[in-house]
This record gives C-alpha cells, structure tokens and sequence, in this order.
C-alpha cells in the first residue's frame, strides 16, 4: 500500500467516541479562542448550586471545569450519542441519555453547552432559575470552510450561526444576553490521516462524510499537504452568555 492508502486506514481505525483530541498531538492544531472556555465554566461553577451541561460529548470539559472549580453540585449532563454516553459517565456520573431537556423548570443555576448540534433556547430559558446563566461556546458561521470545500467543493456563504443571530435567538426566548464574541481560529493538518479522521469526528464539517466516498478528495488534499506540509483551515467560534 502507498503511504496514502496506510494513513487512511489509520484514520478509519481511531474510535469516535468522546472528545478527546489528543489522538492529533503532531498531526494537527487549532489555535484555541482567547477567553477560555473550560476556565469561564469553571469560575461560574464556584457561583451556582445545580448546574447542568447539554451535549456534554465524552464529558470532558465540564469535568475539567468541576474540578477546577472544586463545585460540589449537583452537576447534571445530556449526551445522545450512545458511544459517549458511558465515557461522559465515567467522569461526571449523572448523564442523561437525551437531545431533550427533560427537567422541571427552574431546575439549573448555571447551563452550559460547548459546541451543540442544536440549541433549544426556550427549553434553556424554562429550565433555568430565574436570574441563572446560560454560557455556551458555539460553532460559529463557515467553521472550517476551507476543509468543507476541500471535499464538496465551493459552498454559499454562510447565512447562519453568526454572534449576531446567535444573540437575537437568546432574547427572543426572553434571555437577556451579557456577552457575545466571535473569533476566526487557525487550523493545521499535517497528514491525511489527521485530515480523514477529524471529518470523521467532527461530522457537521462534511455530512454523510465517510473515507470511501471522498476518497478521490482526500487524495489531492494528500497531495497538497505533501507539497506545502500542511493544510489550513479556519474554525470559527462565538461565545455567548446570557442571564434569565
């Protein structure tokens, strides 16, 4: 087999679950947004009593942040994916296998979310005390553009997820927002390997995204990384807190 076809297979071996990025250490980065999200949950924790993190993914970061912030809770997440479900268990306990919100009103002090599929805005607003925080980090308009195009080709521009809509969503479910930032991030793949795996992962990049039918596409992005060192792309993001 070419090197080629030996980085794919790699890629297609990597397991999906959880979102732990290590597997890229080397192969690729993303610059990181300046506020710090992980610390920004972290010191809102030390503020609220029951909090409550929705598509928690494997966990990861709100056990970071419960940690830091030594908050005893209780702490509450929502996962859909099956294959997270008992990854975001291991490390936060009380997970709820839904893409719902299936709690009284007025349940939640704190309600935090990093990059959801979807939000629920009223169902966010109904579940929070009054005067709770929603803070989220948000995948923002064109996230990865270059790398979408790389496989589908030249796309519209994007017409959504742009911090001034996100802000418009949040007060229209009558939540009165605090902040809102948007930051266009550097990324750097450095093999195909790297390139295939993450459109794997990240799976809103390129829907229905599998090696075998993009194959011809991830040979010139091969060849483009094998000439320059790398392919670049951009992640956009928008952080947003808002207070009911």
């Amino acid at each position: 087999m070419t090197d080629f076809d030996t980085l794919l297979d790699e890629a297609a071996a990597v397991p999906l679950a959880g979102w732990d990025f290590s597997w890229f250490a080397g192969r690729a980065t993303e610059q990181r947004p300046s506020w710090g999200y992980g610390d920004l949950v972290a010191e809102r924790l030390t503020r609220a009593g029951a909090a409550l993190d929705l598509q928690t993914g494997g966990g990861e970061v709100f056990a970071y942040a419960i940690a830091r912030s030594g908050s005893r809770g209780p702490h509450v997440a929502t996962e859909a994916w099956p294959p997270n479900v008992p990854v975001a268990r291991s490390r936060i306990g009380n997970v709820v296998a839904t893409d719902g919100l299936p709690f009284r009103a007025g349940s939640f002090d704190l309600v935090v979310s990093r990059h959801p599929v979807t939000t629920d805005w009223a169902g966010i607003a109904r579940v929070l005390t009054p005067g709770g925080i929603f803070l989220s980090q948000q995948i923002g308009p064109g996230s990865n553009r270059e790398l979408s195009e790389a496989m589908l080709g030249p796309l519209p521009p994007p017409d959504h997820q742009h911090p001034e809509q996100i802000a418009a969503a949040a007060e229209a479910a009558g939540l009165e927002v605090l902040q809102v930032r948007g930051e266009r991030l550097r990324a750097e793949f450095y093999d195909i390997a790297a390139v295939a795996h993450f459109l794997r992962k990240v799976v809103w990049t390129v829907p229905g995204f599998t090696i075998e039918k993009y194959r011809t596409r991830l040979r010139a992005v091969h060849d483009e990384i094998t000439v320059k060192g790398m392919f670049v792309s951009h992640a956009t993001r928008v952080l947003i807190e808002a207070r009911r």
